[in-house]
């Protein structure tokens, strides 16, 4: 079996959040009774992950004993504050990775077939999963040519658009391009690759898409597991 590694980005402090779960990362916050990580890990199994690493930062013994507990999934823990893109760098750096391996952030799931993130398209060094919404003013835009390559990022505007699902593919050797320290996959690693002519491929994904970074949103959690337990195992 090829290894499939996938890294979940949870280091993050999610202040938006803190005044509801003051001691949870926001990974661990509880929706439809389980943290939300455990939806996450359970769908991303199903799709074919088999080697799991958690980026950890913000109360990351929180997690590190979560996955002890569970018995499965790694965490590199971040020193200082990296931002997505350090923190994809900095765990790759550290963990060795399938390749290409898959990225996706700790706050959000796509209730889709997303087994074919792994795979890329001949021509293509790296991968974005789109997904369409009717009102992207939350999120911003993708801007997507006719043969399904990223063209660029555009500004948050009201109105249905494909959006950035946070899932991402990329292959090992663009971890040199990702700048060292503290940066960000949106607003510096993407139009970094793009403007090296790196062909970044859009992946449209077809499924629901559930975001916990705000209070309204994580409210939106319970209902969106309980729809789908179908899809996500009970």
């Amino acid at each position: 079996m090829h290894t499939r590694s996938l890294l979940i980005l949870a280091g993050g402090r999610g202040t938006r959040l803190q005044n509801l779960h003051p001691d949870l990362p926001k990974p661990m916050v509880p929706v439809a009774g389980r943290p939300f990580l455990e939806w996450m890990l359970e769908h991303w199994e199903e799709q074919g992950a088999n080697d799991v690493v958690v980026s950890t930062g913000y109360l990351a013994e929180v997690i590190e004993d979560f996955l002890a507990a569970r018995g499965s999934g790694e965490a590199v823990r971040e020193l200082q504050a990296l931002g997505t893109g350090g923190a994809v760098r900095y765990a790759v750096e550290r963990r060795p990775l399938s390749d290409p391996f898959v990225v996706t952030n700790g706050d959000s799931l796509v209730a889709a077939d997303l087994s074919g993130m792994w795979s890329l398209p001949p021509g293509a060094e790296a991968a974005i999963a789109a997904i369409e919404v009717d009102d992207a003013s939350r999120f911003g835009t993708l801007a997507i040519d006719e043969a399904g390559f990223l063209q660029r990022f555009e500004e948050k505007r009201p109105g249905a658009g494909w959006i950035n699902a946070g899932i991402y593919c990329f292959r090992r050797h663009l971890i040199d391009m990702f700048p060292q320290g503290a940066s960000s996959i949106e607003t510096d690693v993407f139009p970094s690759l793009l403007a090296a002519g790196v062909p970044i491929h859009a992946v449209r994904v077809k499924g629901r898409f559930l975001d916990i970074g705000t209070p309204d949103s994580l409210g939106q959690g319970d209902a969106f597991v309980r729809e789908l337990k179908g899809e996500l195992p009970a």
